[in-house]
Parts: structure tokens; sequence; C-alpha cells
């Protein structure tokens, strides 16, 4: 059994590994801004977060979410965007990350969207798998750059 919340601020420390296992290339103190912004309301992005926990109330993952006027292939100005998505090792294919996404989804129609995007690093073959496993469409491959001015 898998129950599924808004993050809230008892959560932080939780959150704050998960993030880390996620996006190991930011610092600790850069997760705990991120995270401290959010929680006193003065964060754009992400504009929800989605914990999901055991019926212990142990934390299994989570999601992050925002609305976006572009993502890639899609159609509509306003999306609903998963931008970071989590279970712990150990929990997976237990139906954690199912349950976290068709929360996100509901979240989106509830902000007005229409269309649910994501995002996964090309070699991330896992992530692929799972967003297909979910009904995600691969709308392509797109290489960023970026210039200091």
């Amino acid at each position: 059994m898998v129950a599924i919340r808004p993050v809230e601020a008892d959560d932080a420390a939780a959150w704050l590994a998960m993030r880390r296992e996620l996006w190991p290339e930011s610092s600790e103190a850069e997760h705990r801004d991120e995270i401290d912004q959010f929680l006193a309301g003065r964060s754009l992005e992400p504009a929800a977060v989605l914990l999901a926990e055991d019926v212990d109330a142990r934390p299994l993952g989570f999601a992050e979410l925002s609305v976006r006027h572009y993502a890639e292939g899609c159609r509509t100005q306003r999306v609903a965007y998963l931008e970071g998505w989590f279970v712990r090792p150990g929990t997976r294919q237990r139906g954690v990350g199912r349950n976290l996404v068709a929360a996100a989804e509901a979240w989106g129609r509830d902000q007005g969207c229409i269309e649910f995007a994501s995002d996964a690093d090309p070699d991330n073959t896992a992530s692929i798998a799972a967003h297909r496993a979910l009904g995600f469409d691969d709308v392509g491959l797109v290489r960023c750059f970026r210039k200091n001015l």
C-alpha cells in the first residue's frame, strides 16, 4: 500500500536525501536551499511536490511538478511537467512510481493542463523504460548548449 500526498516541512530531510540520490551533481547546500525556498512558498519551480510513503509513513519516493509554457512535442502552452521523479532503490517495480505519476497527472488536470510531459537523460535506460511503461510517447532527443556572455 502506497500513499501519495503533498510534501510537508517535516519531510525536508527525507526529500533532501532522495534529491541527492536523483541529482548527485548538485551540492547538499543547493538542494537544501531549493527545499527551503519551496517550503517557504518562495519557489516558482517546483510548483508542487508529491511524496510517496508506505503504511508506516516511510518515504519511498517523490515527484516534483511544474507547469511549463512549452514542452518538446506538446501542442498547448500550459503543460504539466514532471521535473523530477524518484523512487528509492529496493522499492522499485512495486507500483510506487506509477502511483506518483498518476497523482502528478491528477495535479496537472487540476491546473487546467491537458498535456503532461517529462524528460530523461538519453543514457538513462531505466527511466526511459519507466516513462514508456506509463504511456509517455518519446517525442525526440534534444541536445542543449550554453555559453557565458
